[in-house]
């Protein structure tokens, strides 16, 4: 739990649920040799580091390696020790960071698979720690097939509490091809998380009109693709016809659905008959369906209006926060004081809890001497 100070300077113990912990192997070798098998293990595929754009201070924050300088976030003692010790967290849901979209789905499917036992077997099931993680599966969204046999292996493991797919596609989220893997998301009851993947696979470009030329453009532009899957996924009736369908877009950007939803309102509303199989209006379809992982840099900051363009378009419902642990923007908990008490604990871990279905205990609000006088 944290302690934070409200915009009345009252201090209140919030629970908090980090919703986006990255985890790694140690190391190629390791993931090689430890978790993957043949014909898979010998074959070649980038390392985590091989993308077209870096960060230029360094992809991970100081003091995230192993102990024999293993690779960051690897180490499940360490992270536990930096989120549950010294940042408050309760819960950290991991996302495992593979390698991107492969030539051969069959190699992308393994890659995803030894990152899933990796992550039960060193995270989830941890002696000491395993109860403060849960999991998100890795599929692979290229080979349906696979990633079926991927749910259907992890679906009833008590600490998995999602499916986890690249943001990178060669092809919209809302087309009918992957309609089987969100109908077994379903049938799992697991949401779908959705985040950049790492690693240089044969991704199309970060933007619909090339590649940028500088890590900052690439960090501005790439999250805004979901909204492209996202629209997609709504004029295509999907969260019509699967009405308990979750989807989690995990890269932020939460902070554009606003203008975004208003637009494709205004065209959705004189154009319904083109979509029969989507009769709502656009915006109708994000209510229990959408959620974000809100980081350091979404949003507008520790503004006067930054609670009011939180509750626009439901945003306040849909969002929870994220540190992305040990990427160099890793962040702790930063709440804008313009939020109300209730925007604050559903970012914190309302949100997170109701969709997770994670029991966590609420906590009071303690005045401040500054507050009483």
């Amino acid at each position: 739990m944290r302690e934070l100070i409200d915009g009345a300077g009252n201090v209140t113990t919030t629970p908090v649920i980090d919703a986006s912990v990255h985890i790694f192997c140690q190391s190629n070798k390791d993931l090689r040799q430890t978790f993957m098998r043949e014909p898979f293990s010998s074959r070649g595929f980038p390392d985590y580091e091989m993308d077209w754009y870096g960060a230029p201070g360094g992809e991970y924050i100081k003091g995230s390696k192993g102990p024999d300088r293993q690779y960051p976030g690897s180490d499940p003692a360490l992270v536990a020790e930096e989120l549950f010790g010294r940042r408050g967290v309760d819960i950290a849901i991991l996302h495992p960071m593979t390698r991107g979209i492969m030539p051969d789905r069959h190699l992308g499917t393994a890659i995803a698979a030894g990152h899933n036992e990796m992550m039960v077997t060193r995270w989830l099931e941890h002696d000491e720690f395993g109860d403060k993680f849960r999991g998100t599966i890795r599929v692979n969204p290229d080979d349906v097939a696979g990633a079926l046999r991927e749910i259907a292996r992890y679906k009833d493991h008590p600490r998995v509490v999602q499916i986890g797919i690249p943001l990178q596609s060669r092809e919209l989220y809302g087309k009918p091809q992957f309609w089987p893997l969100w109908e077994a998301a379903v049938a799992a009851n697991l949401p779908v998380a959705v985040h950049i993947e790492v690693g240089a696979g044969i991704a199309f470009p970060p933007t619909p009109s090339g590649k940028t030329r500088t890590y900052e453009q690439y960090l501005s532009f790439m999250s805004l693709n979901y909204l492209y899957h996202l629209m997609n996924m709504i004029a295509e009736g999907v969260f019509e016809r699967l009405p308990e369908l979750r989807f989690v877009w995990a890269d932020g950007a939460a902070d554009m659905l606003t203008p975004f939803m208003w637009r494709m309102d205004c065209f959705g509303r004189p154009h319904l008959e083109q979509t029969p199989w989507a009769p709502k209006m656009p915006s109708d379809y994000l209510p229990g369906h959408v959620f974000f992982v809100q980081g350091y840099f979404d949003g507008p900051g520790d503004t006067d209006f930054a609670g009011e363009w939180f509750s626009f378009t439901g945003k306040e419902d849909m969002t929870m926060f994220g540190s992305s642990y040990p990427h160099w923007d890793s962040n702790e908990l930063v709440v804008p004081s313009s939020y109300s008490a209730e925007q604050r604990d559903k970012l914190c871990w309302r949100n997170a809890a109701e969709l997770y279905g994670l029991e966590i205990p609420a906590s009071p609000v303690i005045p401040s001497a500054r507050a009483a006088q």
